[in-house]
């Protein structure tokens, strides 16, 4: 991977266009085009339909069980403290990167994020170490977590304006990456939301990092695609990233990214892996599943098949091909 300096990146902006424009012509479908790799990945789901205690509220403690399963089998360990220990080494900052642009209703649901944060401190990590953060303080506030910058607690805040300085480039994309990620985390769990994105055709763990730039609004062209791939590349997140857990309490198969309440379904689920794509990938064939249920056309006819997962997985950053990831229900 190649980090250009702003001179750098201004000099070679040409060039990128031009290679991009070839990548955007080039078509996409999953059965067609899979990706074989020697060895698959690994997707582990739970799922508790009676997580959800009334209407728009869920039972934290049910999501601690559901945590504990799902990162026991993930991991293979005996315990949960000793599952949290094999990803993560006790000195380091962890970043958990949530999705809280939603609202309340479709956003990473706090319950889980700080279910995640509370098992660290139990395995040992002082709250200090730990970061809830995503692109905005505000709209975390709106998504109902507690914003804390210094107190003796789990932190959590938004990037706001806080990038890096210069922006560096990464196969298609030239942005300031948050200080957050770039200085502040040593590692990162990725906590997104199952859902439906009207461009992308799914946003998940791949499209959770676009909260991670200044300028996510340029990379929207051909469905996002390849800029989530490369983005995704840049060592900022392809070194740091441990661990995913897409939060699939509430689902949405339609109308995304904002939140749709025709099209939202309580999956009630929360899905694991240690691979960005094939966490994706699963998640986008539940997606499907939920549309194909409520008589809804394929993301495919709709002209928004989820190109940049195929891309990711081009870019070696995991398996997208389907028959090779092992999904576990727990």
């Amino acid at each position: 991977m190649i980090i250009l300096s702003r001179r750098d990146f201004f000099n070679q902006a040409v060039r990128l266009s031009c290679a991009a424009l070839g990548i955007l012509r080039s078509s996409f479908a999953f059965a067609q085009n899979p990706v074989s790799k020697p060895a698959g990945a690994t997707v582990i789901i739970a799922r508790r339909t009676d997580v959800h205690v009334r209407p728009g509220q869920v039972s934290s403690e049910i999501i601690r069980t559901m945590l504990d399963q799902g990162i026991i089998k993930l991991t293979g360990a005996a315990d949960g403290t000793r599952a949290w220990l094999s990803i993560f080494n006790p000195g380091e900052t962890i970043g958990i990167k949530v999705n809280a642009m939603g609202g309340r209703n479709i956003c990473t649901h706090t319950e889980v994020a700080y279910a995640v944060a509370g098992s660290l401190v139990n395995a040992g990590f002082k709250p200090q170490q730990i970061i809830i953060w995503d692109r905005l303080t505000e709209e975390l506030e709106r998504g109902g977590y507690k914003i804390n910058r210094g107190n003796n607690d789990v932190l959590c805040f938004g990037t706001d304006n806080d990038y890096e300085p210069e922006p560096e480039a990464a196969g298609s994309i030239g942005s300031c990456f948050s200080t957050i990620l770039s200085r502040q985390c040593d590692a990162l769990i990725s906590i997104p939301v199952l859902k439906d994105h009207d461009l992308s055709g799914v946003s998940l763990n791949l499209k959770n990092f676009y909260g991670a730039i200044h300028n996510p609004n340029k990379y929207h062209d051909n469905g996002c695609d390849p800029y989530i791939a490369d983005l995704n590349a840049h060592p900022y997140i392809k070194n740091k990233l441990r661990l995913i857990i897409c939060d699939g309490l509430t689902a949405q198969c339609s109308g995304g990214p904002g939140y749709k309440p025709q099209w939202a379904w309580p999956y009630s689920g929360l899905l694991f892996s240690r691979d960005p794509v094939a966490i994706d990938r699963t998640g986008c064939q539940i997606i499907e599943e939920q549309r194909k249920f409520k008589g809804l056309q394929t993301l495919a006819e709709t002209g928004r098949s989820p190109k940049h997962i195929l891309s990711a997985a081009q870019r070696g950053l995991g398996v997208a091909d389907i028959h090779t990831i092992t999904r576990i229900m727990v």
